[in-house]
């Protein structure tokens, strides 16, 4: 789960990390009462999406005066923000956060997340703040400077005061860098999140850090822990597929492809998608329907595939341990007569009840297009999806 950048900061400040002083904004005329509530000279007009790049894509600005916050506000407010991160779709941006301007002198970045590797929190920070932490780690990597924090010690003063100054914080400022730097980890570590960033991390010209930026996101499996930061989820900045998976407990992720996945397990899942691209083809979505799958819930899911328009085909693929195959099949059957499908529908299925699966499907009287593997069910599903 994400959360914008202005609710990220409420975190932020929780925990004691210095952050500019700002306001959300859900109109122009909020963005003014914000921008005169804050005071000041310099305002910065910030869209507030759950996508990087913003400043890039024209959705953060700077004004110096009240008619310029109004200006700005009414440019971005409503705009489809293109960037990096949001596909050429864009996304639509319908929150503001005004905040006032910060004397910055120089630009970290320090983030968190779970590094599987050594099963560890590692923080990374670098000199090269305001930059895109891929294209760092691309071109110079030895600019990254990595800490894989010991989970009964914690983040440790000398680990925090080594990576400051190896970042380039001034001697003066290393004790606030040390602390701030604490202050994430306890964040990262209490609300179970999955990725904590600050980018850019300034030094202003008096020395004082400020987390210019915020970017948290969560481990959904522990939001059950977390009423508060679930209160926070923004379901327009969510794909509407989805959001109705999630109703049904079923694990859907879109796609630019124009091939539907319905399969048991995200092991299984996976293969599967990388099974179609071997033989040509690109998956729809990812569709997990876990292991209690019922007819009802294959149905749903059927629907939820449906929505795309670029979808061609669909792919079934069944292993039958928990999950038995006939479910599957009478599934597929019920969901296939009640959506009144018309394109494409290949099923592979392996396991318990596998004959009776079979049956199943045979004795439907629909077109279903059956395969004995995984390589001869992406073969014909491709081959299908082409017209074939």
């Amino acid at each position: 789960m994400k959360i914008h950048e202005y609710q990220g900061k409420e975190i932020f400040r929780k925990y004691g990390m210095p952050t500019p002083r700002g306001i959300p904004a859900f109109s122009v005329d909020e963005a003014v009462k914000a921008a005169e509530s804050l005071g000041g000279k310099v305002w910065v007009v910030k869209a507030q999406i759950h996508a990087g790049g913003r400043g890039k894509g024209g959705g953060v600005k700077v004004a110096e005066s009240i008619d310029e916050v109004r200006q700005r506000a009414g440019e971005i407010l409503g705009m489809q923000l293109v960037t990096h991160q949001t596909g050429p779709a864009g996304q639509k941006v319908r929150r503001l956060l005004i905040e006032e301007g910060a004397d910055i002198d120089r630009e970290l970045y320090v983030g968190m997340v779970v590094d599987r590797g050594t099963q560890r929190v590692a923080l990374m920070a670098s000199s090269e703040g305001g930059m895109d932490i891929e294209q760092v780690a691309a071109k110079t990597p030895e600019k990254i400077h990595r800490v894989f924090i010991d989970p009964v010690a914690g983040l440790t003063d000398a680990e925090a005061e080594a990576v400051s100054r190896r970042v380039g914080v001034p001697e003066a400022s290393v004790p606030q860098a040390r602390a701030v730097l604490q202050s994430l980890y306890r964040a990262f570590d209490e609300t179970d999140a999955s990725l904590a960033e600050i980018n850019p991390l300034v030094v202003t010209s008096d020395g004082k850090l400020i987390a210019l930026d915020a970017k948290l996101n969560f481990d959904s499996n522990a939001l059950f822990r977390h009423p508060e930061i679930v209160a926070m989820r923004d379901l327009d900045e969510e794909d509407p597929a989805e959001i109705e998976a999630s109703k049904f407990d079923l694990s859907y992720i879109s796609l630019d492809g124009d091939i539907g996945c319905l399969v048991n397990g995200a092991g299984l899942a996976m293969a599967t998608m990388d099974t179609i691209k071997l033989y040509g083809g690109a998956p729809a979505n990812f569709l997990d329907v876990g292991g209690g799958a019922t007819a009802e819930k294959v149905t749903e899911a059927f629907k939820i595939m449906l929505k795309n328009p670029g979808l061609k085909a669909i792919l079934v693929n069944i292993f039958g341990g928990i999950m038995k195959c006939d479910t599957i099949a009478e599934g597929v059957v019920a969901a296939s007569k009640a959506v009144a499908l018309e394109m494409p529908l290949v099923v592979r299925m392996k396991g318990t009840n596998e004959d009776l699966g079979k049956k199943i499907l045979a004795d439907s009287g629909l077109p279903i297009i059956t395969a004995a593997n995984m390589a001869e069910a992406a073969e014909k599903v491709v081959a299908a999806a082409a017209g074939k």
